[in-house]
């Protein structure tokens, strides 16, 4: 607890199952920047959610993965009716947890978030931030790796300057569509 509101142990991810550590927001730079659930000065943006207030001021949770009515009422769908991509796979995610432990998640988040970062950081055009945050977030680890490593040797072997961000990020994007279609998945905002 920090003063009246709880900050988590791991904010990067939410209690709900929402990967915070691989969203828009949370690289966001400026007062708009979000810092995960129940990390610092969150509840300043957040006043109030009944998730948390179950999961976190409750029961003292990281997640809900970690009580014993999990999947509950309040999680109910809330991987299907939201048009907030990162939410597909929030409660695919909670069971991972349940399954395998937080420190298991903590651990495959990290290299996620690791792949972000350098996709961020190398890659972004100033346009590309959420279908990163996107990919990073649905598709499987191997893909990602798979995605950067042929990039960045189409990039080597094309002789494209390291500073031309947007033919990295063209090619990157290639990769990451190509794995997606393999697996079916949808890199795009769903319309409800």
């Amino acid at each position: 607890m920090h003063g009246k509101y709880p900050v988590k142990t791991y904010p990067t991810i939410a209690c709900c199952g929402l990967d915070c550590g691989l969203c828009p927001a949370y690289y966001t730079k400026g007062p708009s920047r979000c810092p995960g659930c129940c990390g610092p000065n969150f509840f300043n943006k957040h006043p109030s959610c009944s998730i948390i207030t179950c999961c976190v001021k409750n029961y003292k949770f990281e997640t809900c993965a970690q009580c014993n009515e999990f999947p509950c009422q309040k999680l109910k769908d809330w991987d299907e009716y939201d048009s907030f991509i990162c939410h597909r796979v929030s409660l695919t995610n909670l069971n991972l947890i349940k399954k395998k432990g937080l420190e298991v998640f903590i651990k495959q988040q990290k290299k996620r978030i690791e792949f972000l970062e350098i996709m961020l950081e190398n890659f972004n055009e100033g346009r590309s931030k959420s279908f990163f945050c996107i990919a990073t977030a649905l598709l499987p680890l191997d893909d990602l790796e798979h995605a950067l490593n042929k990039s960045n040797d189409e990039i080597n072997n094309e002789g494209i300057e390291l500073n031309d961000l947007k033919a990295k990020s063209k090619i990157l994007k290639t990769y990451l569509n190509h794995c997606a279609n393999k697996q079916k998945i949808n890199l795009k905002l769903r319309k409800k």
